[in-house]
């Protein structure tokens, strides 16, 4: 078997490949129309996939995505705006308006092809009647640091939101849409995905203003009056101007996963997919991760070693300490510590954009000498825990998961190595 972190490296780096814009989009292509074609987006993937989408487009188009500082490549038609995630700016809330402008008028004969992926949600912060920039950026910061899951923190954007919640894809009635998706969300639900621009929403006003109470977020006057009154609905299931609108996810976290599961048999390693969209505490996932890979050392069950443990989705950290930290990081300090130095025990966690939490950092990598040098180094690994201090940690020991942008996302990847005893 290979060096136990370079397998981990190299399913890591399968799992980003497996959703590479330029492998996903050429084959999810439409025919084109008779009118005009024009490319809308938003997401870390989006210009990547813009620009797989202008080198295989056989006939005339213009467009105009959305993409995150850093993560934009050269297109010739369509337009690539950059602007801040996971936090939103005035870039992004100007590129929202300028796209709902860019789709008026449309006719029946045109085609309107949209590129949605993960970090759509922040890249388009239009707000609804009577909210601010600043009552969505303040909104984000609070969600953000609650522990409330992506679906319930997508909710509550759309509902404070003047183009989410099938609110673009309305706006390019009566034109056909395409939507190309690359989910970064658990159970890969559409209206998740950056928060459905193009796509009906069945939750309400209600479930938006319930999960604020949920998670005692303070909300502005102007959004509250929004929620209370019903203003801020989207657009629901059987709406007529959602009629010609096509839906397709071109990739997935279970894509990924099943990737790097070939590199590992490749390797002579048996994979185990546990899944793809495990949700919770980053810090309980851990703990329940390392509960089955004793399982798998002690007693070959479910799977006997040498073997990988593969899964994705979307933990949830509520922050309370001040140390640097994201979720891959906060999963894999907890590991680490309820492993307790297990021998022949390694994995690797990181977010398949490159960014874990508010770090250009993807995520670290864990052997059975990580506690004994984090000592040794003067890291106590509970006291780092408790100061949700996951990329100060593994930063001192060297063990940062750095990728730069990957320009694609399909959310958190895990894979705990266990050799053969």
């Amino acid at each position: 078997m290979a060096d136990p972190r370079t397998l981990l490296a190299d399913m890591f780096a399968a799992a980003v490949n497996a959703a590479q814009p330029e492998h996903c989009v050429p084959r999810f292509l439409p025919p084109p129309p008779k009118g005009r074609t024009l490319v809308i987006g938003a997401g870390k993937a989006s210009a990547a996939m813009a620009q797989a989408l202008e080198q295989h487009w056989p006939g005339d188009l213009s467009g105009l995505v959305v993409t995150r500082y850093g993560y934009a490549v050269p297109c010739e038609r369509i337009e690539i705006v950059e602007a801040a995630h996971p936090v939103p700016d005035a870039a992004g809330q100007a590129a929202a308006g300028r796209l709902l402008a860019f789709v008026r008028d449309l006719m029946a004969d045109d085609l309107v092809i949209c590129l949605i992926s993960g970090g759509g949600s922040a890249l388009l912060p239009l707000p609804g009647e009577g909210v601010t920039l600043e009552d969505k950026q303040a909104i984000s910061r609070a969600l953000l640091k609650s522990g409330a899951t992506i679906a319930e923190m997508n909710c509550v954007r759309r509902h404070l939101s003047a183009i989410k919640g099938g609110r673009l894809a309305a706006a390019c009635h009566p034109a056909r849409v395409v939507n190309l998706l690359i989910s970064d969300v658990p159970g890969d639900n559409p209206m998740d995905i950056a928060s459905g621009p193009t796509v009906a929403d069945s939750s309400t006003c209600a479930d938006a203003l319930a999960i604020i109470r949920r998670y005692d977020i303070a909300l502005p006057d102007g959004a509250r009056a929004l929620l209370d009154s019903g203003r801020g609905e989207t657009v629901k299931p059987g709406d007529t101007r959602l009629a010609g609108v096509s839906t397709h996810l071109i990739a997935t976290p279970q894509m990924a996963l099943e990737a790097a599961a070939e590199v590992a048999r490749a390797a002579g390693v048996t994979p185990m997919i546990l899944g793809d969209s495990i949700e919770g505490e980053a810090r309980d996932v851990g703990k329940v991760h390392a509960g089955i890979a004793w399982q798998v050392r002690n007693h070959g069950q479910p799977i006997a070693p040498p073997c990988v443990l593969l899964s994705g989705g979307e933990t949830t950290v509520t922050v309370r300490g001040g140390g640097r930290g994201g979720r891959n990081v906060e999963f894999l300090l907890s590991l680490a510590v309820a492993l307790n130095g297990a021998p022949g025990v390694h994995a690797v966690a990181g977010d398949t954009d490159g960014v874990d939490g508010l770090e250009e950092i993807a995520g670290a990598f864990i052997g059975p000498d990580t506690l004994a040098r984090a000592w040794a180094a003067g890291r106590p690994p509970h006291d780092s825990l408790d100061n949700n201090d996951g990329h100060g940690f593994f930063d001192a020991l060297g063990d940062a998961l750095i990728t730069g942008p990957t320009r694609t996302n399909v959310n958190d990847f895990r894979a705990i190595l266990i050799e053969s005893a």
